[in-house]
């Protein structure tokens, strides 16, 4: 199992923000994410450039970079999001 390093940072933004959206900090997810034998998978430039070719067909910038990691490597991406399994029959919406 993989987690985009775009994960640990939109969890950071989140939690910094202290909406109470993210009850979690990025520091505590990392452990958790390691604890549980995740591996990282680091924003390359090549999937900033995949961003670019995307439809635009959901906005947030989080998504997107995770959509495009998915179709770059490519990987299965898993999400609670519907709008992002659109995209690929790689991304699969639960």
């Amino acid at each position: 199992m993989w987690i985009s390093t775009a994960t640990v940072w939109e969890i950071a933004i989140k939690h910094a923000l202290g909406r109470g959206d993210m009850p979690v900090s990025s520091s505590d997810a990392v452990r958790y994410f390691r604890e549980a034998g995740f591996r990282f998978l680091a924003i390359e430039a090549e999937h900033a450039i995949a961003v670019e070719r995307l439809a635009p067909i959901h906005h947030d910038p989080f998504d997107r970079m995770l959509v495009a990691q998915a179709l770059f490597e490519p990987m299965r991406l898993i999400t609670h999001g519907p709008l992002l399994a659109r995209y690929s029959d790689l991304v699969i919406s639960i």
